[in-house]
C-alpha cells in the first residue's frame, strides 16, 4: 500500500520524467554522432571541443536573465516552446545533410541556438519538478534522474554506433525527432504543472527580478562556495571531455567501437550508482559524501585513461570514475532544493548555471588547446623516453599525457575545497 501511495504521489513527475528522459536519449545520440562526424572531418580535439563551446557559451552568458524570465513565465509553456525550437534546429541539420551542404560552422551555429533554448528551459524544468513533487521524495528523484541519464549513457554509444554502421547519421537524427515528438505530446497532454497566479504577476521590475537571485546567493555563502567548488570540478571535467574523443578515436587500440564501449561502461557505472543512490537512506553528512565522491573520481579515472593501453583498462577507469557521481549529484540536488526557496528557485538556479557552468566552455577550449598544441607536439618529439614508456607513441599519446596532467589538477581542487568552512556550514544548518 505504501508503494502504491508513493507511485500515486509521484505520478505527475514520473510521466514528465519518462518523456523528457526519452527525448534526452535522442538528443544525446545526435550529439554523439556529430562529435564523431566532426572529428572524422578535421581530426582536431579543438575543432571538436568547439561543438560544446558553442552550445555552452549562450547558456552561460544569458543564464541569469533566463531565470528571471522562467520565474515570470508559465513553466509548461516555456518548456514546450524551447523544445519545439530545439527540434527545428535538429531538422535544420537533417536538411543540410540531405542536400550535402552541412559544414562544421553550421553545427556550431545550431548548437548555439539549442544552448540558448536550454538556458531558458532548464530553470523552468527544475522549478517544475519542485512544484509537482512532495519534498520527501527529493532524494529518490535525484536517483531517478541520474538513473535515466546513466541508461542513456549506456544506450547512446551502443545504438548510435550500430545505426551509423548499418545506415547513416541521418537515421540517428530521425530517431531524435521521434523521441522529441513523444516527449512533446506527453508534456502537452498528460502533465499538469501548478502555477502560482501571484508568481506569474510579478510586480518586480525585470532588473530587480534578476538581482534577487544574486542577492540571495550573496547572503548564502555556503551555497555560493559550493557552486564555486562545482565550477572548478566542471573545469576539470570539460578538459577531460575535450580530450576524450581525441584519445579514443586516434590512439593505438582506439576506434569508434572502443569509444562506444568505454562510454557504455561509463553508463553502466552511473546506472549502478544511480540505483544505489535511489535506495540509500539520507546520509548523516551530505557535504562529506559530495567531497569524497568527487575525490575518488579524480583519483581513479584520469590516471587509468592516461596509463592504460587497451579498452579493458580504459573501461575500468570509466567505471571507477563515474560510479560515485550519481550519489554526489543526488545529495547536491537535495541541498539545493531544500535550501533555495521555491518562489525564487528559477532565478537562483540561473545564477547557479552562470557560476557553476561558466568554466565548461573554458575547459573545452583549454582541453582542445592542451591536446593539439601542447601535449601532442611534446609526445611527437619523444624518442623512446620516459613519456613514451608511460603514454605510448603516435597520435593520441598526447591526449593520454593530458589526462595524466588534469588528474593532479582535479585532486588539488577537491582537497582545497574540502577545507572550505562556508561549505561545511550547510551541513550544520541542515542538522540544526
Amino acid at each position: 500500500m505504501k508503494k502504491i501511495n508513493t507511485i500515486h504521489e509521484m505520478q505527475t513527475f514520473l510521466i514528465l520524467w519518462s518523456g523528457q528522459a526519452f527525448s534526452a536519449l535522442g538528443s544525446a545520440m545526435t550529439a554523439y554522432a556529430l562529435v564523431i562526424w566532426t572529428y572524422q572531418q578535421e581530426g582536431s580535439a579543438l575543432v571538436t571541443a568547439f561543438l560544446m563551446i558553442s552550445s555552452y557559451t549562450p547558456y552561460i552568458l544569458l543564464s541569469i536573465f533566463a531565470g528571471a524570465l522562467s520565474d515570470r513565465w508559465n513553466k509548461k509553456l516555456t518548456m514546450l516552446v524551447c523544445d519545439a525550437i530545439a527540434a527545428f534546429t535538429t531538422i535544420a541539420v537533417l536538411c543540410l545533410l540531405e542536400t550535402g551542404c552541412l559544414r562544421i560552422w553550421h553545427i556550431y551555429l545550431i548548437n548555439a541556438i539549442s544552448g540558448l533554448m536550454n538556458t531558458v528551459q532548464q530553470p523552468a524544468s527544475e522549478v517544475a519538478v519542485t512544484k509537482v513533487l512532495p519534498s520527501q521524495y527529493y532524494q529518490k528523484v535525484g536517483g531517478l534522474r541520474y538513473l535515466a541519464s546513466s541508461v542513456n549513457s549506456i544506450l547512446t554509444p551502443i545504438i548510435t554506433t550500430a545505426i551509423l554502421g548499418l545506415f547513416h547519421i541521418r537515421a540517428v537524427i530521425y530517431f531524435d525527432l521521434i523521441t522529441f515528438a513523444c516527449a512533446f505530446i506527453t508534456l502537452a497532454l498528460f502533465v499538469k504543472i501548478p502555477e502560482d497566479k501571484q508568481e506569474l504577476r510579478v510586480k518586480e521590475s525585470f532588473i530587480d527580478t534578476v538581482r534577487t537571485g544574486i542577492v540571495w546567493l550573496k547572503q548564502e555563502k555556503g551555497i555560493f562556495h559550493l557552486m564555486l567548488f562545482l565550477a572548478a570540478i566542471n573545469l576539470t571535467a570539460s578538459m577531460y571531455n575535450a580530450a576524450f574523443p581525441a584519445m579514443m578515436l586516434s590512439r593505438t587500440g582506439g576506434s569508434e567501437t572502443v569509444m562506444g564501449t568505454v562510454n557504455a561502461v561509463i553508463g553502466i557505472s552511473t546506472l549502478a550508482g544511480s540505483i544505489f543512490a535511489f535506495f540509500l537512506k539520507a546520509p548523516r553528512s551530505r557535504i562529506r559524501v559530495i567531497c569524497n565522491c568527487l575525490l575518488f573520481s579524480m583519483c581513479t579515472e584520469n590516471f587509468l585513461l592516461a596509463l592504460g593501453r587497451n579498452v579493458w583498462i580504459w573501461g575500468l577507469g570509466g567505471f571507477l570514475g563515474w560510479i560515485a557521481i550519481p550519489l554526489m549529484n543526488t545529495n547536491l540536488d537535495v541541498i539545493y532544493r531544500k535550501r533555495i526557496p521555491a518562489p525564487i528557485q528559477g532565478r537562483v538556479y540561473s545564477v547557479r548555471n552562470a557560476l557553476q557552468f561558466f568554466t565548461i566552455p573554458i575547459g573545452y577550449f583549454l582541453g582542445g588547446i592542451g591536446v593539439d598544441y601542447l601535449c601532442e607536439p611534446i609526445m611527437a618529439k619523444q624518442n623512446r623516453r620516459i613519456l613514451t614508456a608511460l603514454f605510448g607513441e603516435g597520435k593520441g599519446s598526447g591526449a593520454a599525457l593530458f589526462f595524466f596532467i588534469i588528474a593532479f589538477f582535479g585532486i588539488a581542487v577537491c582537497l582545497s575545497f574540502r577545507y572550505d568552512q562556508h561549505i561545511w556550514e550547510l551541513e550544520d544548518n541542515e542538522n540544526g
